[in-house]
């Protein structure tokens, strides 16, 4: 399967959403593959994290997001729902689950439930080797202003996780400790 096929299916190549897309899934594919080889001990699908890092933000054109040129509807935070719904009728339920579970670093039905989010109301959080290793390396690259495959440093990373709880930075931190110090 060529992940650009099926961005294809939803973006226009030339749009800004397409180019903000493919940019920033492009550097989180090539981190996350990165992080892969570093810990193949642990026997990661290198090829699946390929491909779901690719596809793992293709929800964004469902979201009001004008500033990356996304005209869609939803609320920002639902672009892993509303990615993992589409690879699903593609097909791709593994791949799903990692649109579903990559948002920060995974929100639990706690999380979505205390802040009111309009999601629905479960655990969606990493899980899998692959499903962590995607939402550690999709923590390093901002897809606004529209990216330029800059990664950020750590120490930033775990700033912007600080102010949603200890257990955000601390999740942070556990897969820094297993995956390296920096992607």
């Amino acid at each position: 399967m060529n992940p650009l096929d099926l961005i294809r299916v939803y973006y226009r190549p030339g749009t800004l959403a397409y180019r903000v897309l493919t940019v920033h899934s492009t550097a989180v594919a090539e981190a996350a593959v990165a992080v892969a080889r570093r810990v193949v001990h642990l026997e990661p699908d290198t090829g699946f994290i390929r491909e779901a890092a690719m596809l793992h933000d293709i929800g964004i054109c469902r979201v009001n997001a004008p500033e990356i040129g996304c005209f869609g509807t939803y609320p920002y935070v639902c672009h892993g729902w509303l990615g993992a719904q589409m690879l699903e009728s593609q097909g791709l339920p593994a791949h799903a689950r990692v649109c579903e579970r990559h948002v920060g670093v995974g929100l639990s039905a706690e999380d979505i439930a205390q802040q009111q989010l309009a999601l629905p109301v479960r655990d969606m959080l990493p899980e899998t080797l692959e499903e962590q290793i995607i939402c550690f390396a999709d923590l390093f690259f901002s897809k606004m202003p529209p990216p330029d495959g800059t990664r950020k440093d750590p120490a930033a990373v775990a700033a912007s996780l600080k102010p949603w709880g200890p257990e955000k930075t601390g999740r942070f931190k556990h897969w820094q400790q297993i995956f390296g110090a920096c992607v």
